[in-house]
């Protein structure tokens, strides 16, 4: 089995983040209406629309924090093949990036559960995507060290 076998699944879970960030951006810009509604538990509009107080982080939208925390992840799992110079430090900057994307997932899922008492489908889901990438990234650190 190739050694690297982790950032060959890394690289298309990071594509799927960046579709699912891409779409929340421009759900929060106000440019795409949310796929759903308000009921109950499952309001994206509470949680990542133009009007939520805690889908952005100042003036920038977490949703583009988002994006640019998997484009990097796609970037360094990407770029291997091309500058095998950075090899020696991959796996610190995979594991690294991936472990500030989970605590950050993190903070934004507790406030969806405890303050905001509302979850976005999309955000679920993109918080499910970096735990695996996290959990792949600890993986590849832990057989390169070996």
């Amino acid at each position: 089995m190739r050694r690297d076998w982790q950032l060959r699944l890394i690289q298309p879970l990071a594509v799927a983040g960046l579709l699912i960030a891409y779409y929340l951006l421009l759900f929060h810009n106000g440019v795409l209406i949310a796929a759903c509604t308000g009921s109950g538990w499952d309001d994206c509009g509470a949680v990542s629309g133009p009007s939520a107080p805690y889908a952005a982080v100042g003036p920038v939208p977490v949703a583009l924090i988002g994006w640019v925390g998997y484009a990097i992840l796609f970037l360094l799992t990407w770029l291997k093949d091309w500058q095998p110079l950075r090899e020696r430090y991959l796996p610190e900057l995979v594991a690294g990036t991936a472990v500030l994307g989970f605590v950050f997932t993190l903070g934004l899922t507790a406030l969806e559960a405890f303050v905001i008492h509302a979850f976005c489908r999309y955000c679920l889901l993109s918080a499910a995507l970096i735990t695996v990438i996290f959990v792949l990234s600890l993986s590849y650190l832990r057989h390169f060290e070996e």
